[in-house]
């Protein structure tokens, strides 16, 4: 049985772009006024660690545009191409911003370590730029980690962890920025222990120590990152929490008897695709089943807008006149 596909209301899709943006902008502000100081302060003081972490803003803030990028270009309407949508294109560009994470960031900061280690070199004048641009740096970084906490503290259900959000999280542009912040910040604490620790006890090798400890930091950023995309890339679910409340509300419905397998994959932040295998009553009239059809679908929607496009297989006209009959929205 194949009909016109239904299609959500625009206004059914939540507002998770708008808080996205929001994250990123705040980011890339951020980091980009913090990158100039830090390159200006490894200049003038010959710091290791505060090249590295002139590089570490650097490449956050390009990584930071692509996210926006993918954010906008994950917007496009859907077409004959691509019928579901572009909303995966924001995890290609997430899985490319970690790849940069792990080459550029964490590459170069540990190449800066090791070069410095073999022949360490004292800073040139008083480490007091290096004080003041990682006071100045961690007071930006913490304003922008702060802005991509409460986005996720505003997605996060009641008594979960951080960690479980960003697990269960399918918009890689706020905690993307929210992994990068908490990284950057951590390697503000390092940095400023390797120049105080380096000087304090007349260690040069300090220093780039610090650099390789960034480079480790945003390793494991990198890695944490590209899982997560990774995962959302090649077709993850919707949460276990979304697929019971659907089963539940479908199984209350008194023209069903029995519900099978429900699949469901995120094609976006703001986008499921969502397959129930039905078994209905067998006295129902084709009309009638229709209606419980449009129904189901619209109650699904109620219980997480996201789900924006719906198939059905109905078991018992399959059973009774050999047919495949599908139900699609889209």
């Amino acid at each position: 049985m194949d009909r016109a596909p239904s299609v959500a209301p625009p206004e059914a899709t939540p507002g998770y772009l708008a808080g996205s943006q929001r994250v990123i902008y705040a980011a890339i502000a951020g980091n980009a006024a913090i990158a100039v100081f830090k390159f200006l302060a490894a200049w003038i003081t010959n710091s290791s660690v505060m090249l590295a972490e002139a590089i570490h803003s650097a490449v956050d803030t390009g990584n930071e545009m692509l996210l926006l990028l993918g954010t906008r270009r994950s917007r496009h309407p859907a077409d004959s191409v691509h019928p579901f949508g572009y909303g995966k294109e924001l995890y290609f560009w997430s899985l490319l911003v970690a790849m940069l994470v792990f080459a550029l960031g964490s590459g170069l900061s540990i190449y800066e370590g090791v070069t410095r280690l073999r022949a360490p070199q004292v800073e040139s004048v008083s480490t007091t730029w290096n004080y003041i641009v990682l006071g100045v740096a961690a007071i930006f970084e913490f304003l922008s980690w702060s802005v991509a906490q409460h986005e996720l503290n505003r997605l996060r259900p009641k008594g979960l962890s951080l960690i479980r959000t960003i697990q269960r999280s399918k918009d890689p542009s706020v905690f993307s920025v929210f992994l990068e912040d908490t990284c950057a910040l951590a390697g503000l604490a390092v940095a400023a222990l390797g120049i105080f620790f380096s000087h304090l006890l007349h260690l040069p090798w300090l220093d780039p120590a610090a650099s390789l400890v960034v480079g480790g930091l945003l390793a494991a950023a990198a890695w944490i990152l590209a899982a997560e995309s990774r995962a959302l890339l090649v077709g993850e679910s919707a949460t276990e929490e979304q697929i019971r409340a659907v089963r539940a509300m479908v199984l209350a419905e008194p023209a069903v008897e029995q519900v099978g397998r429900i699949f469901t994959m995120q094609l976006g932040p703001g986008a499921v695709l969502m397959t129930a295998n039905i078994r209905f009553r067998r006295d129902l009239r084709l009309q009638d089943l229709e209606a419980v059809i449009d129904r189901i679908e619209r109650h699904a929607r109620e219980i997480d807008p996201t789900i924006r496009h719906v198939f059905l297989e109905a078991e018992s006209l399959r059973a009774t006149t050999g047919a495949e009959p599908q139900r699609d929205g889209s």
